[in-house]
Parts: structure tokens; C-alpha cells; sequence
């Protein structure tokens, strides 16, 4: 048993023993050198250190004999522990296992499930029992309670919220029309009274205010008396002191009888008839005699003359006031000003009055007015707050102005007068009814009202249940839509992963989910945003089109709302993936806000409710779809960046960016890369004119190509063209092309870690090793096999010289791989072209050698099987070829010959 126990042991070390004898062979260091006898030796004295270890454990076997034996029941112990947690795990395992592979159908599962649950909310809380439906047997309250009758409590609030206090504001627009007419009531008197002139016109110690007042307002003929009576006063004071009488003054009429204090006045039935008119009994005429003649004993005639001019001035202007004022009066309907309140204020007490009348107006303004306040209410206020702002002459003025201008100034504060209605509302205590046990709450056959079935609801026999039928009936409608949606996705060829389902499932129930919640401005906009965006105008047309139908007869909303909210999301659909830059995305959600907006407005008056009284309801809710639509489809763009990083989503916008040379990564790659980053430009100009032909995803394949050698910065020289012409390390200081082979494929690994550190999305990633597949690396693997030839020891493994894959999955990769190997033969074709002299151009190197080449490199491809699952077909190969040779003469286009200049020619001219 020993023996056999140590021979196995023997066999497995040789066997370890032959492997890194091998690998040591393989690398060179067994070869004939002085050094190969120390690895002998070394060899040696580790057989026997190993043969002795073997012998020292059997003898020591007997002695741990019982030790083992202790560590079995404790192994066992462990083991039966171990075995059931790992059934468990095993089942936990099994399951998840199950789940993973299921996936579609789970997720289509949950998307029924999820669809069904949000659209039909109502379905499954229905009850048996329905206000105005017979009662189908005699109900009694089970037990005695107190319920609230919802319908008195809600009529008893409803009538406390209409008595409460209404609240009022000021407004603001109506007294700046009030301060605006009254200022004009001024402006109108203060025009009057400049026509009138200053007032008073004369020094008030020589002729009073009231004086003044009467000499420039009364009547002619009692103006023509004082005159007589002035002269006749001068002509008696004259013959008292014995002086002879003169020629009677310029002053009188020369033609006037000399009458004191009476002047001839016609008979209206006997014209020819006159008789005097005496003003002796008239205070102000004697009072302006006097005050006259007292100026003239003060001082001179000429004064005296000069006096009587200013005041025959002073009367003309005032005519000329009085008759504006009549005109003033005839225009407007309400008559303000009277001459007599108006022309006989002084100036002084006009300013006060206008100041007076602007505060008292504030002051009013200020304490509001309210519709409909009593008139003499309202005058009485004005009558208080006038009396200490303007003179006393003045107040009949000013109140008369007042209440010309003023005018109701307070509304409805509708907020604070629903919040004080809400509040008293509030206050009320509900109505409580009480129910006694085995009280008949219905009979059989009897209608049920609503606070019948307010007590079956309190007591809970209202009989809710879970329409089942219909839940039926709406699962399969929604089951019939998503194969729909499958059937489409598997039409066109747009292969989604369980992750893009799962992100559609969430944005579709986004629209029913907030109709649910009783909003009608749905998220149409922000779907149709997100679906076009990410996966096309197909796949997002098709949601939208689906969810028409179904919602339209499943849930309760206007068919206006949901006609503009379709109308929406089938242009955020159909154009969202041909923009280009989150701007254009903004002016798209403008251009849908307008959408739903207008449609809302055109099937609102094709149905006539446009019209009458409801028209601006019907502008107000046009506006707010609008709004809706604007505010949904910046939600969208907002969550856009997210929903990309969170599902590893490739959009065009998205690629653009990633494609954009300012990247960290591209500009690494363009500075410690140079060679390599030329040949990426290159390679991806090929690929996208191939692409772009075959009507495959441009902005993957650019964005795709320009990363998909990233990995060689990890060692720049040790690929060629980064070494600028220098030497190369693989012959000069590596030498060995199984060291050479990987590093070249260790650019793969290295790409990959790059790309995953810089979150690079999957699509960009697959690049990096399916543009190499699982190629042979020609170059070393044919130096590995003349290696072997001179030394036949060494065994060349064809898989150590192959990349490790995957092949390419997509058509965009698979281009991609051809660019790639293409770009190099056409590089060497035209160094070699170059290289022959000046006497043979790229003219020289035809069109049909560049394509046999090119055919020939695609050919070695296929057949090599690198294309099988890349979804492109071999008739493509010629079509792919014929591109590339197209875009290679595209770069390298013939150039005009100069003609060479003589040396002294070119001495002269310079």
C-alpha cells in the first residue's frame, strides 16, 4: 500500500516536474550553456528532497493516526452542517440560476403584471353595492355607532364658508385711475383760474379781498355806477373847496347823466321809458366807493386812473374764465366747478386746497372704498378729512372734487377670503348620526342612497371585490400590445437586452401612473423624448401607438388630453434621434410643448366647447398642456445623462461626445500615442464610409474606432508605429516572440481596463477585442515556427499566437476589424509605392492591385472565421473593399507636378 501510495505521489511530480521542464525549454533556458548543468542540478536535489519528504510522512503516518481520527468527527460534524447550508444556497443558487436565463420571460411577466396593476386600479376595488342600485337583502347595523352624515356636514360647511367675512384688497390700477382723474379735475381748474389771472390783483391794504372779488365779478351796468359815482365824489369835493369845475373826466361816459349812486334803467313794456337805479342799499357797491375814493384822497388822479384800468383788466379776463368755465361745464356731464367757488379762492388758498385735496384723496384711498358704500357715507368721510387739510372757503370746492374722482378701490382677495371660508369651514363640527344595533339600514328592493351607503361603508358590508373578468380581459389586450411590441423590435432588427426592456417597461408605466394619481398633464413628451432618443423612431412610435388604444378605454381622461399628448410624443418619437446636441433636443420639447397645445385648442373647438362662455377655460387649459409638455421635456433631458449611465445607453448625442478629440482619453492617446492615434483617425474614416454605406450605426463605428486601440499606451514603442523609425524592441532587445505576442495582445486587456475605468459604455467597449477577434499574430508566430525548425525541442502552440476574442458580435465591429486590417496593407502598399523612387508615383500602384489586396485580406477573414456572428454577409465583402479603396485614393489624390527651378534662376528671384 505504501508502495503504491509512493509511486502515485512519484507520477504526480514527474508530471509537474515534465511541464516546467517544457516551459523552461520553450523559453531558451535549457539550451546547450554552461548554465544548463546548474538547472540539472537543481533538478536533482529537488527529486530528492521531494522522495524524502514522501518517506518522512509515511513513517510519521502511524503516529497521527488517532489525530485523524479526532479530526474525521469534527470534519463530519462540519460537513453535515456544510450540507445542509449549502442545500439551501444550492436552491437559492438553482433559483437565481432559473431567473437569469428566464429573464424575458420574467420581465415580460412583470410588465403585464406592473401594466395591468396601474391601468386597471379601478378593477380591484370595486364594490358589489352601488348608490341608486336596489339592495338585494334587508341590511341591519350589526352593532351600535356614531356615523358622520357626510352630506349635512359638507351643506352645514357650505353655508359657514358663504356667510364668513369676505376679504377685501386694494387695487392697485383702480387708484392710479383715480389719482389720474383727479389730477385732471385740477389741471382743468388750474387752466381756469389761469385765464382768470393771480387773484388778488391789487394790494389787499388799499382794496380788500372782498372788494376786489366784487369789482372783478359784478354785473356791468353796476361797474358803469361806480364809475359815475367815483366822478361824482370828485366832483363835489371839488365845488367844497371853492375850485371851478373842469371838464368831467375821461373816466365817465361822455354822454352819461351825472347821478349819484343811480344810474337810468329801460322799461322792458315801454322801451323809451327810463328810471333810476339806486345802489345805495348795495354794501359791497358802497364799500368799493369808498375804498376807492379813500385811494384817491391818499393818493393822485393818475394812480387813482391807473387803478381803475388794472380792475377793468382783471374783470375782462374774468368774463373771458367764466365763459371757459361754461364751456368746461357743457362738455362734462357732472358739474364741478361754479365761478363763485372756484375764481374767488386767492391764490394762496388754491395751493392749500390742491394739497389738501391729494392727501385727503391718500388718506381715503388708503382706508378703501367698497363696492357699493352708501353715498352720504362717503360724503360725510370726505367732509371729516377735509376739514383739516383745506380752508374753510374751500371745502365745498374741494368735497366736490373729491366725490367727482373717487370711486369704489377694493376687490375680493380671493385667497385670503377662500382661506378664512376654509378656516370657518373648518371650525364646524362634522354631523353625527347615531345607529343603533339591529337598526335597518336598507330593505330588500329598496334604492340605496348615498348616506345608505355611507353606514354600509362604515360597517364594511359594501361587499368590495377584485373584478376578475375584467383584470382577465385587460391582461390580455396588454399582453396582445407587448407582443406587438416584440414582433416590431424583432422586425427591424433592433436586438434589446433585458435592461432596455426594463427601462421601456418604466417609461411606459410613467404615462398611466400619473393619470392614476389624477394628473392630466402626462409625461408624453418626456416618453416619446427618452424612447426616440435611445432606441429609435420605431420602437417609440409603436409605444405610443399601443398606449392610445388601451388608455382610451381603460382609464377616464379626456379625449382632447389624450389625443394632445399622442400628438406630442409622435413627433418627440419620429425626430429625436436624428438630433445632434442636447440644444436641438430643447427646441424639440419647445416644438412638442406647442403640439399638445395646439391640438388641445383644435379638437377642444371641433367639438364646439371652444365657443360661449368656456372659451378662456379652454385657452387657460390649452396653455397649461402646453407648459406641460415644455416641463416634461426638460424632466426628460434632465434625466436623460442618468438613464444613459445607469443602463449603459449609447445615443447619438451621447457618441458625439464621446467622440469629441478634447476627451481625457483621446488626448492621452493623441500625446503618448501618436503613430497609433494617425492610425485610428485612418481606420475610422474607412469604417465610416463603409458603415455609412451599409446602412449601419455611424457614430457607434466612429466613436467605437477611435477608442479601440487605447490599450497600446500601456507600452507605445512596442508597437511599430509609435516607434518613429527607431529601432524595434522585439528584435533589438525582447527576442522572443512568445515575450512580443504579449505584449501585442496585452493591448486588449489593458484597453479594457482603461475603457471600464474611464466609463466607457458597453458598446464602445466591445470594440477593443472584437476589432482583433481571435487572429493569428502572424509576424511572431512565423518567427516562433523558424525558431522551432532550428530547434526542434520547442513546441509553437497556434492558440499562445492567437488573441483571445471574443469575434466580432455586431456589424459595426466587424467593419471595424476589416478597417483595421485593411489600414495597415494600405500603408504598406503606399510606403512601397514610395519607396521605389520618384520615377514611379501612386499612379503606378492601380486601383485593381489595391482591391485584389484588400479582396484577399477579407477573404483570409471569413474564412477564418472571424465574421460568423458579426451579421455581415460575404456578398458584403466586395462592397466593403471597393469603399476602402475608394477612400484610400480619396487621401492619397494625385499632385500637380512643379516644375523644378535652376539654381541661379532661383538666386535672381529671390
Amino acid at each position: 500500500m505504501k508502495i503504491q501510495q509512493f509511486l502515485q505521489f512519484l507520477t504526480q511530480q514527474l508530471t509537474h516536474w515534465r511541464r516546467q521542464y517544457k516551459g523552461l525549454r520553450r523559453k531558451g533556458k535549457l539550451m546547450r550553456s554552461p548554465k544548463s548543468k546548474s538547472h540539472r542540478r537543481e533538478l536533482l536535489k529537488t527529486i530528492l528532497k521531494n522522495v524524502i519528504l514522501f518517506l518522512s510522512k509515511t513513517n510519521n503516518k502511524s503516529v497521527d493516526a488517532a489525530r485523524r481520527k479526532h479530526r474525521q468527527k469534527q470534519e463530519t460534524a462540519l460537513k453535515s452542517k456544510a450540507k445542509s447550508v449549502k442545500t439551501k444556497s444550492s436552491i437559492y443558487t438553482v433559483g437565481l440560476n432559473w431567473v437569469h436565463e428566464q429573464r424575458f420571460l420574467v420581465i415580460l411577466a412583470i410588465a403585464i403584471v406592473s401594466l395591468t396593476g396601474v391601468i386597471g386600479h379601478k378593477l380591484y376595488n370595486q364594490t358589489q353595492l352601488q348608490v341608486g342600485n336596489p339592495a338585494p337583502q334587508t341590511i341591519k347595523a350589526p352593532y351600535t355607532a356614531s356615523i358622520e352624515d357626510q352630506k349635512k356636514t359638507e351643506a352645514e360647511r357650505k353655508a359657514v364658508s358663504k356667510s364668513s367675512l369676505q376679504m377685501l384688497m386694494v387695487d392697485v390700477r383702480m387708484n392710479q385711475q383715480i389719482n389720474e382723474n383727479l389730477q385732471q379735475l385740477l389741471d382743468d381748474g388750474y387752466e381756469i383760474r389761469t385765464i382768470a389771472g393771480s387773484f388778488p390783483f391789487f394790494d389787499p391794504v388799499v382794496l380788500s379781498i372782498s372788494t376786489q372779488r366784487y369789482l372783478r365779478s359784478c354785473p356791468n351796468s353796476e361797474w358803469q355806477a361806480l364809475l359815475v359815482a367815483v366822478e361824482n365824489s370828485k366832483n363835489q369835493q371839488k365845488k367844497g373847496t371853492g375850485r371851478t369845475a373842469s371838464r368831467s373826466s375821461s373816466i365817465a361816459a361822455p354822454n352819461q347823466e351825472r347821478q349819484p349812486l343811480t344810474i337810468p334803467k329801460s322799461d322792458s313794456q315801454n322801451p323809451e321809458k327810463t328810471e333810476p337805479v339806486d345802489f345805495s342799499q348795495n354794501t359791497d357797491f358802497t364799500q368799493a366807493v369808498a375804498e376807492l375814493e379813500s385811494y384817491r384822497v391818499t393818493t393822485s388822479e393818475k394812480n387813482l386812473s391807473l387803478l381803475i384800468a388794472q380792475i377793468s383788466q382783471a374783470r375782462q379776463r374774468y368774463t373771458q374764465a367764466t365763459a371757459k368755465l361754461l364751456k368746461l361745464e357743457i362738455v362734462t356731464p357732472e358739474v364741478v366747478y361754479e365761478e363763485s367757488l372756484l375764481l374767488d379762492l386767492s391764490d394762496v388758498e388754491w395751493e392749500k386746497t390742491q394739497m389738501g385735496i391729494h392727501q385727503s384723496a391718500k388718506r381715503i384711498l388708503t382706508q378703501g372704498i367698497p363696492q357699493g358704500l352708501p353715498k352720504n357715507i362717503l360724503e360725510d368721510a370726505v367732509s371729516l378729512q377735509l376739514q383739516t387739510s383745506v380752508p374753510e372757503s374751500a371745502e365745498t370746492l374741494a368735497k366736490k372734487l373729491l366725490l367727482a374722482a373717487l370711486k369704489p378701490n377694493l376687490q375680493e382677495d380671493e385667497e385670503q377670503t377662500r382661506q378664512n371660508a376654509q378656516k370657518a369651514a373648518a371650525g364646524v363640527p362634522p354631523v353625527m348620526v347615531k345607529i343603533r344595533h339591529g337598526e335597518v339600514i336598507v330593505k330588500k328592493g329598496e334604492q340605496i342612497t348615498a348616506w345608505n351607503f355611507e353606514v354600509l361603508e362604515h360597517y364594511h358590508l359594501v361587499r368590495r371585490e377584485v373584478i376578475w373578468r375584467e383584470l382577465v380581459k385587460l391582461a390580455g389586450v396588454i399582453a396582445i400590445a407587448i407582443s406587438i411590441f416584440v414582433w416590431v423590435e424583432r422586425h427591424i432588427h433592433y436586438q434589446l437586452r433585458q435592461r432596455d426592456r426594463l427601462l421601456v417597461l418604466l417609461l411606459t408605466l410613467s404615462v398611466p401612473g400619473v393619470i392614476t394619481i389624477g394628473l392630466p398633464y402626462t409625461t408624453w413628451s418626456a416618453l416619446s423624448l427618452l424612447l426616440g432618443s435611445f432606441y429609435g423612431p420605431t420602437l417609440g412610435l409603436t409605444v405610443v401607438g399601443l398606449l392610445l388604444p388601451i388608455l382610451g378605454i381603460s382609464l377616464d381622461i379626456s379625449k382632447a388630453a389624450l389625443l394632445a399628448g399622442v400628438g406630442g410624443g409622435i413627433l418627440g418619437s419620429y425626430i429625436a434621434q436624428r438630433l445632434r446636441s442636447r440644444e436641438e433636443l430643447a427646441l424639440l420639447g419647445v416644438a412638442i410643448a406647442l403640439t399638445q397645445g395646439g391640438i388641445y385648442l383644435v379638437v377642444k373647438i371641433l367639438i364646439g366647447q371652444a365657443f360661449g362662455s368656456t372659451w378662456y377655460i379652454v385657452l387657460r387649459e390649452a396653455g397649461l398642456f402646453a407648459l406641460s409638455g415644455l416641463g416634461w421635456s426638460i424632466v426628460a433631458l434632465g434625466l436623460s445623462p442618468y438613464l444613459e449611465k445607469v443602463f449603459d445607453l449609447v445615443t447619438p448625442i451621447r457618441l458625439a461626445e464621446l467622440a469629441n478629440p478634447n476627451r481625457p482619453l483621446l488626448k492621452r492617446l493623441a500625446t503618448e500615442t501618436p503613430g497609433t492615434f494617425q492610425h485610428t483617425l485612418f481606420v475610422a474614416t474607412l469604417a465610416e464610409a463603409a458603415a455609412k454605406e451599409l446602412g449601419c450605426n455611424v457614430e457607434l463605428v466612429r466613436a467605437g474606432t477611435l477608442y479601440h486601440d487605447i490599450g497600446k499606451m500601456h507600452d507605445p514603442l512596442g508597437f511599430i508605429e509609435n516607434q518613429m523609425g527607431g529601432p524595434n524592441k522585439h528584435d533589438t532587445e525582447i527576442k522572443d516572440p512568445w515575450k512580443s505576442v504579449e505584449i501585442i495582445k496585452k493591448h486588449v486587456t489593458e484597453g479594457l481596463v482603461m475603457a471600464r475605468k474611464h466609463l466607457l459604455p458597453t458598446a464602445i467597449q466591445a470594440f477593443i477585442p472584437e476589432h482583433q477577434g481571435t487572429m493569428l499574430i502572424a509576424y511572431f508566430h512565423h518567427q516562433a515556427q523558424q525558431m522551432a525548425q532550428e530547434d526542434p525541442s520547442l513546441i509553437v502552440d497556434d492558440a499562445d499566437f492567437r488573441y483571445d476574442g471574443p469575434i466580432p458580435q455586431s456589424r459595426e465591429t466587424g467593419i471595424v476589424m476589416l478597417a483595421d486590417s485593411c489600414e495597415a496593407a494600405l500603408r504598406s502598399l503606399q510606403a512601397s509605392a514610395k519607396s521605389v523612387g520618384e520615377k514611379r508615383s501612386l499612379k503606378d500602384v492601380s486601383t485593381e492591385q489595391a482591391l485584389a489586396m484588400l479582396n484577399n485580406i477579407l477573404r483570409a477573414k471569413w474564412q477564418d472565421n472571424q465574421l460568423v456572428d458579426s451579421g455581415l454577409k460575404r456578398e458584403e465583402m466586395s462592397q466593403i473593399a471597393q469603399i476602402f479603396v475608394d477612400v484610400w485614393q480619396q487621401f492619397h489624390h494625385k499632385r500637380i507636378a512643379y516644375p523644378k527651378l535652376k539654381a541661379s534662376g532661383a538666386v535672381r528671384n529671390s
